[in-house]
């Protein structure tokens, strides 16, 4: 007789991640066949050739002998007084070391302030679309997602009357991440402040994911919250992963700002999820000075004739001349989110076109309702790869489209054909 099945957490049902789901999954498979896959669904520079720059990797080179004990569970001090300092130039309110926590990512601090904010039922305002790991953790945190959207029709900005419109006594922080994963919106100063003037009536957190704060293009500006936010409670989490293009570091922080007696519980309860977790990865801790001070490497990326740049320009220009697709250009960050239109939209599902284009044409993109909207008619894609690569993806995205468009009106002449 077989054991009985091993039960898992009940919760984990309403848990989606599709950026490494079913379809990354199915890639794999395709892969070990021996198909030679365009892979566009994860923001991994390394796995596009880009490199951490060359001061940060010495940085970590002439202190390696320094990085085998445990540190603080907040952090090395010295990174920290760098991450303070770098806010404290931004215009961050009560930045100072000990209000800096540093974690293995902004991924695992996203996940150890909410547990330390939330109890069972409790709310969070998350922007739809959002980056999936938002929701994933206040759910696993016993919390509850709450949408205010950001429509393609107002650029993927939202509306601050909708995001107050949906203000109860449940809800605890209004999310925002700027510039936006998965649309590439940049968010403007007046935006921000109505929005921080919707958490000052209400009492929330703000909690702000900056990670992509040096990634824009042409004059788009980024607006960091916490200074506008003022003595408001706010947590802001940057980290080395996409601006420094160092992922596989682990390297994340988060800066709470504002009144200190305000916040002083919840960052006793960072602190004590820190500690329980011993640390985060030291190596890379000693990079973090050097990466906000030291020689700027990515102004040169996403300026005209820089590669983030040309391939940002590749995918505009891609839509543009598509009769299927249609575009909000992105601000900043490292993404695209096109929608479908037109003959090619009727009937169309996101995750069947993406399954299709991954069998038909080798090339992985996310469905566009992974990132919790209610529309199936987006998808998103990477703007890592060189912009010649790129323009062949969206050739064969292109030819998939141009199929589902032509079977589309084969199928309607047929309706007709019926009715008649």
């Amino acid at each position: 007789m077989s054991p009985p099945s091993l039960k898992t957490r009940e919760r984990l049902s309403e848990v989606r991640y599709e950026i490494r789901g079913e379809l990354a999954r199915r890639a794999r498979e395709l892969e070990a066949r021996g198909r030679s896959l365009v892979k566009l669904n994860i923001g991994n520079p390394g796995a596009f050739g880009f490199r951490a720059p060359e001061h940060l990797q010495q940085a970590i080179a002439g202190q390696i002998a320094h990085t085998d004990p445990y540190t603080h569970q907040q952090g090395l001090p010295a990174a920290r007084e760098a991450i303070a300092e770098f806010h404290r130039r931004r215009g961050t309110p009560n930045a100072s070391p000990e209000r800096v926590f540093i974690g293995n990512g902004v991924s695992e601090l996203i996940d150890l302030s909410l547990r330390a904010l939330l109890n069972p039922g409790d709310e969070v305002l998350l922007p739809s679309p959002d980056y999936p790991l938002w929701s994933a953790a206040t759910i696993l945190n016993d919390g509850r997602p709450v949408y205010y959207r950001c429509a393609p029709e107002n650029g993927f900005l939202p509306d601050p009357d909708e995001i107050e419109a949906l203000v109860t006594p449940r809800i605890r922080a209004i999310v925002l991440i700027n510039p936006n994963n998965p649309t590439g919106a940049a968010y403007p100063r007046a935006l921000l402040e109505r929005i921080v003037a919707i958490a000052a009536r209400h009492r929330l957190l703000l909690m702000a994911d900056e990670i992509y704060d040096g990634i824009l293009y042409d004059e788009a500006r980024f607006e960091p919250l916490a200074p506008l936010a003022g003595e408001l409670p706010c947590l802001s989490f940057g980290g080395l992963s996409k601006v420094h293009r160092a992922c596989g570091w682990r390297v994340g922080w988060a800066v709470l700002s504002g009144d200190p007696l305000a916040s002083g519980d919840f960052h006793h309860a960072m602190d004590l999820l820190g500690a329980l977790r011993l640390c985060a990865n030291v190596p890379g801790q000693f990079a973090i000075e050097q990466a906000l001070f030291g020689i700027d490497t990515i102004g040169a990326l996403v300026a005209p004739g820089g590669r983030l740049h040309e391939t940002r320009r590749a995918l505009v220009e891609c839509c543009d001349a598509s009769e299927h697709l249609a575009l909000v250009a992105p601000q900043g960050a490292l993404y695209g989110f096109p929608a479908v239109v037109g003959a090619a939209a009727r009937g169309f599902d996101d995750h069947a076109f993406a399954l299709q284009l991954l069998e038909e044409e080798d090339v992985l993109v996310v469905p566009g309702s992974s990132f919790n909207v209610p529309y199936r008619n987006h998808f998103r894609v990477t703007l890592l790869p060189e912009a010649p690569l790129l323009r062949e993806v969206f050739a064969r995205i292109e030819r998939v489209l141009e199929r589902r468009a032509q079977a589309g009106g084969r199928d309607a002449a047929a309706r007709d054909a019926a009715v008649a």
